[in-house]
């Protein structure tokens, strides 16, 4: 196989850190781990106020050494954060994203977080309070949550590669997406990219005072270019380690439900052809983690080009390509998603769903 430029740097960097690591056997290891998955959380005060329940219930579960957030740190109704942003909107929350991250570094393990549409591509809409320029609030995420380009969050941090380093260099702009990053452990490798869900992948117009429409599609152009790029990165990087699997985490829903009735997801249809011909080319198992929806499902959404799922993008059949959404914080239980992944089985992944609250009356909804 070819050495792409890009593949050489993510090659590279994988060689220092593995040099760096606490465990330099993680990666080539074929030792079955499980990792805690969740998003739309904490939604609401509520669920920040008792951040304890899921975090207690994550940290006491031995087998949990990774911890993924899919986005969406409060509901699309809350205001954002403005952080950036001088004189303060007075519709803001400024404190808001601090005390998340605050909570996201009570986790044992590493945690990795994508963000999603509300803690900034819909911050610009009456329902957010009309609290926030989404470029401002997308740069507020990336200067709290991603301080230190390629590591994690978490009381135990972990070395990943992130675009913000490993790019094209035929490609500048991609330098801007710190938040996407790649990880291989047990030989599977993982990879993080910023879709997010709602609008369409942001295509609904920035309203009042944040209308801005020459930097919402230059924005736009540059963030599904970088996905690609990144994409297609993991995935050469998977074949060239002969990795057992790839598992993917983004915010977006690209098969929500409420989105297909209302015709409202073909700015996704390049990233889903791209995947499934990647996915078919790999031959090995891919996973799809995603919440936005806020309703617990899995399926293989590609697998029938002929099914309700499969028609929408028009693909081939994509057979070895398996989705999960993730239960919402605000849906009874409230839950998170234990997946665990073991190399050394034919079905390498199984996942069941841990609840940490079971009563849709009590103060953790």
């Amino acid at each position: 196989m070819k050495t792409s430029l890009l593949l050489a740097s993510l090659l590279a960097m994988t060689a220092s850190n593995f040099a760096m690591a606490d465990n330099p056997g993680e990666e080539l290891a074929s030792t079955p781990f499980s990792v805690a998955v969740f998003g739309d959380w904490p939604y609401n005060q509520n669920l920040l106020d008792n951040a304890p329940l899921l975090i207690n219930s994550v940290n006491a579960d031995a087998d949990v050494n990774m911890v993924i957030h899919v986005g969406d740190i409060h509901s699309g109704s809350m205001a954002c954060t403005s952080a950036d942003t001088l004189p303060p909107i007075t519709t803001s929350d400024p404190d808001w994203n601090q005390k998340v991250f605050y909570e996201f570094q009570q986790f044992n393990a590493p945690v990795v977080y994508t963000p999603g549409d509300n803690e900034w591509a819909d911050c610009h809409k009456s329902k957010e309070k009309s609290s926030g320029y989404p470029l401002k609030e997308l740069a507020s995420v990336r200067s709290l949550f991603f301080a230190k380009p390629g590591q994690t969050l978490g009381k135990q941090t972990k070395t990943v590669m992130t675009q913000a380093t490993s790019f094209d260099s035929a490609y500048p702009s991609d330098s801007k997406f710190v938040e996407n990053v790649i990880f291989e452990k047990s030989r599977v490798v993982f990879v993080t990219l910023n879709i997010p869900g709602g609008s369409n992948d942001d295509a609904a117009p920035w309203t009042g005072i944040f209308a801005d429409p020459g930097a919402q599609m230059q924005e736009k152009i540059d963030r599904d270019a970088a996905n690609m790029r990144w994409l297609q990165a993991a995935f050469d990087k998977a074949t060239h380690d002969h990795a057992s699997a790839v598992v993917i985490a983004t915010q977006a829903d690209m098969w929500d439900p409420e989105a297909v009735a209302n015709n409202a997801l073909g700015n996704y249809t390049p990233f889903i052809q791209k995947l499934a011909d990647l996915s078919v080319q790999f031959g090995r198992p891919v996973l799809i983690l995603n919440g936005d929806s806020h309703v617990y499902g899995s399926d293989h959404p590609l697998a029938d080009p002929a099914s309700t799922t499969g028609v929408i993008y028009n693909t081939q059949p994509v057979p070895n390509l398996t989705r999960i959404t993730v239960q919402g914080s605000t849906n009874a239980p409230a839950e998170w998603l234990k997946l665990t992944i073991n190399p050394n089985t034919r079905n390498i992944f199984s996942w069941i769903n841990i609840p940490y609250c079971n009563d849709p009356l009590s103060s953790c909804q």
